[in-house]
């Protein structure tokens, strides 16, 4: 029992093999949970598989850096102005990415202190928020699902013919730019549409190919897990 207590929480200024190797391999465990916390829950157009990685061994860094500093006031400034000579330019553009990467630098940290119970219980909190907070919607401002648009000749069908078929298929829509093509002999529509149905984009296409002389048609649907 001293043995194992002696490994948790060695004598102040005492680094052993058993209590070293128990660390670095708590640090590598508890970056994995918050590398697959991330991974999980990442909804975006420019995943790094290398971001990942650099979440894992960022805790080992961290965690092998407390072990190394202890309680050594002249190690740790010396380790800070060590650190000071190093330039990141990484540019991290999504604030969430900032969070997970400090909270896999978090993670090492506590665990190179020998604070298991903060890094383990730290650890499951932040992934359990993560993950609630990305399968539920909170943070979602969604108003339309897409964008329409197409050419109609003047002479052909009449705006009201055009929303009368966005009325049936669509909750809400909104006109965002008309503007004349071909020295005005046709009129270019761009409307914003939220659609009653998941599927219901394809009768809505349908619906106004079927109207007379219409061209150009196109649907561009906004995922609801994307945001730019």
């Amino acid at each position: 029992m001293n043995e194992l207590a002696a490994i948790f929480s060695p004598a102040a200024g005492e680094t052993t093999w058993e209590s070293a190797l128990l660390v670095l391999l708590s640090a590598f465990a508890l970056g994995h949970l918050v590398a697959f916390t991330y991974e999980r829950t990442f909804e975006g157009m420019s995943y790094s598989r290398s971001f990942v990685q650099s979440m894992v061994l960022s805790s080992v860094v961290a965690a092998t850096l407390m072990l190394a500093i202890g309680d050594n006031l002249a190690r740790g400034l010396g380790m800070m102005g060590t650190m000071a000579l190093v330039r990141y330019r990484t540019n991290i553009r999504d604030p969430r990415d900032m969070v997970f990467m400090f909270a896999a630098l978090a993670v090492g940290l506590a665990v190179g202190v020998r604070s298991f119970p903060a890094a383990i219980f730290g650890t499951m909190a932040f992934c359990a928020a993560a993950a609630s907070l990305q399968w539920t919607t909170f943070g979602q401002r969604k108003r339309f699902d897409g964008m329409l648009r197409f050419w109609l000749p003047r002479a052909a069908a009449t705006g009201d013919e055009v929303r009368a078929v966005l009325t049936a298929h669509c909750d809400s829509f909104a006109l965002v730019a008309l503007r004349d093509l071909a020295q005005g002999e046709t009129l270019e529509y761009a409307y914003q549409v939220k659609l009653k149905g998941q599927h219901d984009h394809e009768q809505l296409v349908k619906a106004l190919e079927a109207l007379k002389g219409i061209q150009g048609l196109s649907l561009l649907i906004e995922s609801a897990h994307t945001e730019l």
